[in-house]
């Protein structure tokens, strides 16, 4: 299995950076006429994409899951799926935790007081795929920080299969997290039904959660009149290794995002350039015995490269140009070039932290910007459910000692109602 060839300095590089997405515009005319449906005709809509996209015979009787389904949702997990799942939410309850900034105030030598409350949202929507596919995980990255944030309603939605069930792996995880109001839609009118709400789902502060391109280019849509957590495409890898690196554990990691998508996009980069056959070799034998194998050699070859640079540092260098949602520095000593790295959604250090440990268990968020975004976005934390208030508590001394220095900077911009506001609180306390 070949990759393509690519020199860091050469100029097919910035054409690479370049041309990764798919042009949005087209897909944008049928996600405006699906929101003009969901706004208009509330859950008739609904029912009725549900039914054409998803297959699924699903009503006002069959719209939110029950303690029934729950409960067969159980007797259909085995124990050490359980196990698993409880583990992973251990550990990433204790991460979030971490997260968590107290509100605070300070008062200064005049008796004015500063501060800041943090408060967090009151409803959030959680978007996790679903259909043929079981997505826990995304139940968890998306849930435990919005409790951890102390989110008081928290509304999951997520596809249904074409006999109007979810997947019990992903029931389970919702119920695990004590989650009770999880309704069987998915697609941009699932978005369009939580940010503007229909006769059976009240509206939502925020939304999170990865989805299709259907899915982001409802969350751009309705962002404004509900927050989001990002705008998040295709999934990505860039690994950057040296002499040290394992061929198979490289060509492992690079399935591991191709297997999401066609679009998904794997880079390996490397000064060491008879890596790269052993890397190919690898790939060839590996994908052999995946299930997903077709998806992985479409996206290795038509997402896929190899971008060679002439040492370590180079290579950090074009990490950073390409800002990937998951890093891995499979290097000798990853710990010495951290320092390197600025733009990256996750960084995954040495050979025994491939990007699945991220994505499953660590407790560090899965959901993270793509796209070249991790330039400017962060991963979804803890702060993405929450709200921050200034406090301001100017006392008549310190108020008194900073008027004419106000007054002076709101003359300048011409708001003159500001400055008289300060004026004549002054005149007053000079009397």
């Amino acid at each position: 299995m070949k990759l393509r060839r690519i020199n860091a300095t050469g100029p097919e590089m910035e054409q690479f950076l370049s041309s990764h997405y798919a042009d949005l515009q087209q897909f944008q005319e049928r996600v405006a006429s699906i929101a003009a449906d969901v706004k208009e005709r509330g859950d008739r809509a609904l029912f009725e994409l549900t039914r054409k996209f998803d297959g699924a015979p699903i009503d006002h009787s069959t719209f939110l899951v029950t303690d029934e389904e729950i409960d067969k949702a159980y007797d259909l997990v085995d124990d050490e799926y359980l196990d698993a799942l409880r583990h992973a939410i251990d550990n990433i309850y204790e991460f979030h935790l971490r997260q968590l900034r107290n509100s605070w105030m300070e008062p200064d030598e005049r008796g004015n007081i500063l501060g800041q409350v943090f408060r967090p949202l009151e409803r959030v929507g959680i978007y996790v795929p679903g259909g043929t596919a079981a997505y826990p995980s995304s139940v968890l990255m998306n849930a435990i920080p919005a409790q951890v944030a102390g989110v008081k309603e928290i509304a999951m939605v997520s596809p249904p299969a074409k006999d109007g069930t979810l997947n019990p792996y992903t029931l389970v995880a919702a119920a695990e997290l004590g989650l009770e109001e999880i309704y069987k839609m998915g697609g941009a009118q699932a978005v369009f039904a939580l940010a503007w709400g229909t006769e059976s789902v009240p509206k939502v502060d925020l939304i999170s959660g990865p989805g299709n391109i259907y899915v982001t280019l409802a969350k751009k849509m309705v962002y404004g009149d509900v927050n989001i957590d990002m705008l998040a495409g295709p999934s990505e890898i860039l690994i950057i290794a040296d002499a040290s690196a394992d061929p198979a554990y490289i060509a492992a990691d690079l399935m591991s995002q191709a297997e999401h998508d066609v679009l998904a996009r794997s880079i390996l980069v490397t000064h060491q350039e008879s890596l790269v056959e052993q890397v190919e070799a690898e790939l060839q034998h590996q994908a052999a015995a995946l299930s997903r194998r077709d998806i992985i050699e479409k996206a290795l070859a038509e997402q896929g490269a190899v971008i060679l640079t002439e040492d370590l540092r180079q290579s950090c260098q074009v990490a950073n140009l390409v800002a990937p949602e998951h890093l891995e520095l499979l290097v000798e000593k990853p710990f010495e070039i951290l320092h390197l790295i600025e733009n990256a959604g996750a960084i995954f250090m040495g050979a025994y932290t491939p990007e699945p440990v991220g994505d499953y268990f660590a407790g560090p968020n899965h959901i993270l910007p793509t796209g070249g975004t991790a330039r400017f976005y962060s991963p979804v934390t803890v702060d993405t459910f929450r709200k921050a208030s200034s406090i301001i508590c100017y006392s008549k001394a310190g108020l008194l000692e900073s008027a004419d220095e106000i007054i002076k900077l709101a003359t300048v911009e011409g708001l003159t109602a500001h400055a008289n506001s300060i004026k004549v609180r002054k005149e007053k306390a000079n009397g």
